[in-house]
């Protein structure tokens, strides 16, 4: 089945890009829902990122073709079709082919003191680039679907509270979990329903989810920023707070790594307001999202079990939830001693 999909795939390359592949292999990493990814080559040696998603906008194949056109580094640009378009139309879902750049990924290291400083240069140089027209069309405003986020986290609430099932002992675990972080739950929604007016700023362009599972590493301390699906139009701190903390609860960020960070993108001003406002969205956003998908019996027994260890991951004393939590209560701390 498998194969089959790959030829046709392979076959659909053929006609919307003009390119032959000779090797058509499914990538595991990934936590989209809605698309798949391949590693191809050419008889010739060249590599691609092949892409067929069935979900949201193609705002990151438009984005990216516009950072790369201005010189932005770090930046893969999309492959054109025949017909000059960035992507083809295959049964509903967008094709992409971009430059395979690296087989690296930051995640798994190990990263170099030039890579963490050109890090901050890409996100530096990204944030720089000026919003025409055409991105304004394309790109949605970071943080603006967050009263849907809050509904989902309560939602999810509701569905675990008090809730045990003998026959899946999954959902007891989740349930119990969620009960020892429910007091830093509340206080993350409050927070984000308290500083929604805070995110305001200036809207500049945002990778959105630039964490080190979307950094791929090359020599010389070269890095590109892959991944653009979840790119907005936000403040700088949209990107910013995954480098102050790392957001990934096994792969946090040590000061000296965020100093070099910040050496890299130069001149920093962080709005502790509006970083602690999209920390608390993000938090939500993934620590329901994730339980969404652990709770989901039509999953299959693998998937549910890494959702749960994410969802563990998250509140952790290093998770995310957690960082969220300590950002508003320190805001919270700094206002009162401002008072006095």
């Amino acid at each position: 089945m498998a194969r089959d999909v790959s030829r046709q795939v392979a076959g659909w390359v053929r006609a919307d890009f003009g390119l032959d592949l000779s090797t058509l292999d499914e990538a595991a990493h990934g936590a989209d829902e809605h698309a798949r990814l391949w590693r191809a080559r050419t008889s010739e040696g060249a590599r691609y990122a092949v892409k067929l998603s069935g979900g949201g906008t193609p705002a990151g194949l438009i984005v990216t073709a516009h950072l790369a056109a201005q010189g932005v580094p770090g930046i893969a640009a999309p492959l054109r079709t025949r017909d000059g378009r960035l992507y083809g139309d295959r049964d509903g879902r967008r094709l992409s082919v971009v430059p395979w750049v690296s087989d690296q990924r930051a995640l798994d290291g190990p990263m170099t003191e030039a890579h963490w400083h050109a890090y901050g240069e890409v996100l530096a140089a990204v944030h720089a680039v000026p919003v025409t027209d055409e991105l304004a069309r394309a790109l949605p405003a970071g943080g603006d679907g967050y009263p849907s986020i809050v509904a989902a986290t309560r939602d999810v609430a509701g569905r675990l509270r008090d809730r045990t099932d003998p026959g899946d002992p999954l959902v007891a675990e989740l349930a119990a979990t969620w009960a020892s972080v429910a007091d830093r739950v509340s206080t993350l929604i409050r927070g984000v329903e308290r500083l929604a007016a805070a995110r305001s700023g200036p809207a500049v362009v945002c990778h959105g989810d630039p964490h080190l599972g979307n950094l791929l590493l090359g020599p010389d301390g070269r890095v590109w920023l892959v991944d653009w699906d979840d790119a907005v139009l936000a403040p700088p701190e949209c990107d910013l707070m995954f480098v102050v903390g790392g957001v990934l609860a096994f792969a946090p960020i040590t000061p000296a790594q965020e100093r070099t960070v910040r050496a890299g993108y130069g001149a920093l001003d962080i709005d502790a307001a509006r970083l602690a406002w999209f920390l608390a969205v993000r938090a939500l956003d993934d620590l329901s999202d994730w339980t969404r998908q652990a709770l989901d019996r039509a999953g299959s027994p693998d998937d549910r079990a890494t959702a749960a260890r994410i969802v563990r991951g998250l509140v952790s004393p290093v998770g995310l939830v957690t960082l969220a939590d300590t950002a508003l209560r320190d805001l919270d701390g700094r206002r009162l001693d401002g008072r006095r």
